[in-house]
């Protein structure tokens, strides 16, 4: 008796972390497994750690830009002297962000590669039909 209830109990446990776990996998490069929700994630100040265009890699022109996510929705972003906000939120199940522009922002739909607590991988295309890659590292 005292076996069938360890077994139920472990049934229980299992059958409660198994959505936590698969819902974690869902971005190409990661995480496996994050207790940290999908919003928790993204609120942070972030700095490029590496920045492509159509594959060419033109990170050494924006080592300081930086891009801010708040739980709340909003969004900005710094480079040099330029700034611009914006709003965002989750769409498409979670696996893409639009950005609407407010001041000195275009609307984009960032395409999540990986979400992690220190790492934030995207990509968009613009007008032109250019992939624009952003790998970026908490600035903290």
């Amino acid at each position: 008796m005292k076996n069938q209830k360890k077994f139920f109990a472990i049934a229980i446990i299992i059958g409660f972390m198994l959505p936590v776990v698969q819902s974690c996998t869902k971005y190409e490069d990661g995480p496996k497994i994050s207790l940290r929700s999908r919003t928790e994630r993204v609120a942070n100040t972030w700095k490029v750690d590496n920045y492509k265009v159509k594959g060419v890699d033109y990170t050494s022109l924006v080592t300081s830009y930086n891009e801010t996510f708040t739980k709340e929705g909003n969004y900005n972003y710094e480079w040099g002297g330029a700034s611009g906000s914006g709003t965002w939120v989750f769409q498409n199940n979670d696996d893409e962000i639009k950005i609407t522009g407010i001041n000195n922002q275009e609307n984009h739909i960032l395409y999540i590669t990986k979400l992690e607590e220190k790492s934030f991988w995207y990509y968009y295309i613009d007008n032109d039909g250019d992939k624009h890659e952003y790998h970026l590292v908490n600035k903290n």
